[in-house]
């Protein structure tokens, strides 16, 4: 188990329910903070269906935020929470925004097993710590960190 500061703990459950707010309007349950050593926080969740983008997932757009918000020196001090780990192009996002740490709640391979049998939910089996070695500078990557609500978010989503 992960052990985490009551604050990081804090911004993870944001995430989370970020995610549920997500699924509540009718997008993927998924949801993302990024906070800046000075404090500065951003938040965004999933919007994929109700901006019908496909790339509208909670971490490209808490990087696409976060980048129209705050300064690359900032970005170079973030952490970004996340409730679920995030597939390839938005751990590659993070990469490139120069975000040097992530948090996650649910694997990607919990939230794989998650799906029923027979599912046509698309899944993309990359761990965000395999991306990120091949990377040229280093991002820590912390999780799974055991929060029943980041699974119960996705509880009947995918059926």
């Amino acid at each position: 188990m992960t052990e985490l500061a009551a604050q990081e703990v804090a911004h993870l459950e944001r995430a989370v329910a970020l995610a549920q707010a997500a699924r509540d309007r009718g997008d993927h349950p998924f949801g993302a903070v990024v906070v800046a050593a000075n404090g500065a926080v951003v938040e965004a969740m999933n919007s994929v269906v109700t901006d019908h983008d496909p790339t509208g997932h909670a971490e490209t757009n808490a990087v696409r935020a976060s980048g129209r918000r705050l300064s690359d020196a900032q970005l170079r001090t973030a952490t970004l929470y996340t409730s679920t780990e995030p597939c390839a192009m938005c751990a590659a996002a993070i990469f490139w925004a120069g975000i040097p740490r992530m948090v996650f709640a649910l694997s990607g391979a919990a939230l794989i097993d998650l799906l029923p049998a027979g599912s046509d939910a698309p899944s993309l089996d990359l761990p965000a710590r395999e991306l990120y070695a091949r990377a040229s500078h280093p991002v820590e990557v912390v999780g799974p960190v055991p929060l029943p609500a980041a699974v119960t978010v996705h509880a009947d989503f995918w059926a």
